[in-house]
C-alpha cells in the first residue's frame, strides 16, 4: 500500500510538514501484529525463537526471547565515522514507517507512533557513515536507529548531542517494550539507504533545474542562436528527456533579449563575408544541454519511482501476512535496487557536473569565448587575477567526482560466515552519490558566480530573460562583482547552501 508519495516526504523533510498517520494504516500494523502473536505459538519463526544469520540453526528458549531481541538491537550497534546528518536520519526514520505501515512486520503499533513522535519533534538518533553491506538491508545502521528508541545510545535534539533516555523523559515519551519481534524489525531493512537516497534525489532534482538554467544563461551570455532548443529540431529525435529539457528552456528563455535568431540573421539579406564574426555554431557544452541533460532528466525519473516503490514496501524478513494467515521468509531487505539507482544517479550527476565544468571553462578561456576578458578579469591584466583559482577548485572537484563514478553495485564482499554471500553494497552506494552530489553544488555555486561576473562584463543584466535575471540578483547578494582580488571561498560556501534551497 502507498502512503507517502516522494513529494509528501519532500515536505515533511524539507518543509517540517508533521507526519500524521492514516488510521487505517495503523490498524493494518495493529492486525499484523495480532496475527502474529497467535500465529507464533508451537512454531519455528525466524528471528522469533530462533537465532539470527548463521545462528538461525540455534533454538532460542521461550524464558529469552525478550532478551533475544534487544541483543539484536545492543550488539549490532557498531557503526563508525561521522554521524549521518539529521535530514538523512529523518529520511530514514520516515522510509522505516512506510515499510511498517505496510502491515508484513508483526510489530506493536507503539512503534510506528514513537518513530513519528522522533519526527515530529525533530530528535534524530546518532546513526553512524559506516556499518551496512546493504544485504540484510541496513543492520548496523538501523540498530543504532533502534538502540535509541530503547533509551539508549544518544540523538540529536535542539542543536546538541544527548543521552537517549534523558531526551524521552523530558519529551514524556516512553522507550520502545519489546513484545514480539521488535529488534529484527527495527534492525532489518532498506531504511538507511532509502532515506540517504531520497534526500539525494531531492537535490538532484535541484541540480538538474540549476544546471537547466545555467545552460540558458550561458547561451544568452554567448549570444547564441536559439534554434538549439527549437521544438522542431528536438521533435526529430524524440527521447522525452531530451523533448522535456528543450521544452523547459524555451519556457526559461523567454523574454530574453540576448538570444539570436538565426533566420533574422543567416538566412535573409546578403552575406558576403568570407569569415563570420559571430559563431555559425556554439560549442557542444552551449548547443548540447537538451541532448545532454536529457539521459540525466530519465535517469532521476527512474529513479523517483524506485525510491516511491521502495519506501512503500515491506523490506524485513520474515514477512508476515495476516491475509494469507502465513509468515513468509525471504530477501525483502536485500538493497539491490537503491545501489543501482544510486549508482545511476551518481554517473549521471558527473555528467552534469562535468558539463558544468566545461561551461565555466567556455567564459573564463578568452580565446574560445572571444568576448570576455581572460578568467572574467575586470581588474588590471597581469596585476589581477579575477576567477583564475576557482578553476583549478571546480576542475578538481568535477574530477574527484569522476573517481567516485566506478559503479559500488558491482562491489560484493561475502561476509557474515558467507550468509550473505552476495551484497548490495547499497548505502554505501547512496553516501558516495551523497558526495557527488555535494560536489556538484560547489562546482554550480562557483558556476553561477562566474555567470554573473560574464554578465557583468558585458553588461547584460538588463537583457537576460526573468530566471536569468534572478539567479544574477541572488549570486550578486552573496559575491559582489570581482575587480580586486580578494578571498571569496566563504561566498561559494554561502551560496551553494543558497542554490540548494533557492527557486528560480
Amino acid at each position: 500500500m502507498k502512503y507517502f508519495s516522494l513529494e509528501q516526504a519532500r515536505r515533511i523533510l524539507l518543509g517540517n510538514e508533521p507526519l500524521v498517520l492514516p488510521e487505517e494504516a495503523l490498524e493494518s500494523v495493529r492486525k499484523s501484529y495480532e496475527f502474529l502473536d497467535r500465529f507464533r505459538k508451537d512454531k519455528i519463526i525466524y528471528g522469533i525463537n530462533t537465532g539470527f544469520g548463521p545462528m538461525a540453526q540455534w533454538r532460542v528458549s521461550d524464558t529469552n526471547l525478550k532478551d533475544l531481541q534487544y541483543n539484536i538491537i545492543r550488539s549490532h550497534s557498531t557503526g563508525a565515522g561521522e554521524a549521518l546528518g539529521d535530514l538523512s536520519v529523518k529520511a530514514a526514520m520516515l522510509a522505516r514507517i512506510g515499510t511498517f505501515l505496510q502491515g508484513k512486520s508483526g510489530i506493536h503499533p507503539d512503534v510506528v507512533l514513537l518513530l513519528t513522535e522522533f519526527i515530529n519533534r525533530g530528535i534524530c538518533p546518532f546513526i553512524p557513515r559506516h556499518g551496512s553491506v546493504g544485504a540484510s538491508g541496513d543492520l548496523v545502521q538501523l540498530a543504532h536507529m533502534a538502540l535509541t528508541l530503547i533509551g539508549e545510545g544518544e540523538v540529536h535534539y535542539r542543536g546538541e548531542w544527548r543521552p537517549a533516555a534523558g531526551v524521552l523523559a523530558e519529551c514524556g515519551l516512553k522507550p520502545m517494550a519489546i513484545h514480539i519481534r521488535e529488534g529484527l524489525s527495527m534492525t532489518n531493512g532498506t531504511s538507511v539507504m532509502s532515506g540517504v537516497a531520497m534526500v539525494n534525489q531531492f537535490l538532484a532534482e535541484k541540480l538538474l533545474d540549476l544546471s537547466l538554467l545555467a545552460g540558458v544563461w550561458m547561451n544568452e551570455i554567448a549570444g547564441s542562436y536559439d534554434d538549439f532548443m527549437a521544438e522542431a529540431l528536438n521533435e526529430s529525435r524524440p527521447h522525452p528527456g531530451q523533448l522535456e529539457i528543450a521544452a523547459r528552456m524555451r519556457k526559461t528563455a523567454e523574454g530574453s533579449l540576448c538570444l539570436s535568431k538565426r533566420e533574422h540573421e543567416l538566412y535573409s539579406g546578403e552575406h558576403k563575408e568570407e569569415v563570420f564574426a559571430h559563431k555559425v555554431q556554439a560549442y557542444y557544452s552551449l548547443r548540447c544541454t537538451p541532448q545532454i541533460l536529457g539521459p540525466i532528466y530519465e535517469t532521476l525519473l527512474a529513479a523517483r519511482e524506485v525510491l516511491e516503490t521502495e519506501i512503500n514496501s515491506a523490506c524485513d524478513n520474515p514477512i508476515v501476512d495476516p491475509d494469507t494467515q502465513n509468515v513468509y521468509h525471504g530477501g525483502n531487505f536485500h538493497g539491490d535496487y537503491i545501489s543501482l539507482e544510486q549508482d545511476k544517479v551518481k554517473i549521471a550527476l558527473t555528467r552534469l557536473t562535468m558539463l558544468t565544468e566545461r561551461q565555466l571553462n567556455y567564459l573564463f578561456h578568452d580565446r574560445i569565448n572571444g568576448i570576455l576578458p581572460p578568467f572574467l578579469n575586470l581588474g588590471k591584466l597581469g596585476l589581477n587575477y579575477g576567477m583564475q583559482a576557482c578553476q583549478f577548485t571546480a576542475t578538481s572537484t568535477t574530477a574527484e567526482c569522476q573517481t567516485l563514478s566506478m559503479p559500488n553495485y558491482v562491489h560484493s564482499i561475502p561476509n557474515n560466515n558467507d550468509n550473505q554471500d552476495i551484497v548490495s553494497m547499497g548505502t554505501n552506494s547512496a553516501l558516495l552519490c551523497r558526495k557527488v552530489v555535494e560536489n556538484a553544488f560547489q562546482v554550480m555555486a562557483i558556476h553561477f558566480i562566474a555567470l554573473a561576473q560574464a554578465s557583468d562584463c558585458l553588461q547584460l543584466t538588463d537583457k537576460l530573460c526573468a530566471a536569468s535575471r534572478k539567479a544574477y540578483e541572488t549570486v550578486r547578494a552573496i559575491q559582489p562583482v570581482i575587480v580586486e582580488d580578494t578571498p571569496f571561498y566563504k561566498e561559494i560556501a554561502a551560496l551553494t547552501e543558497r542554490l540548494k534551497r533557492q527557486s528560480f
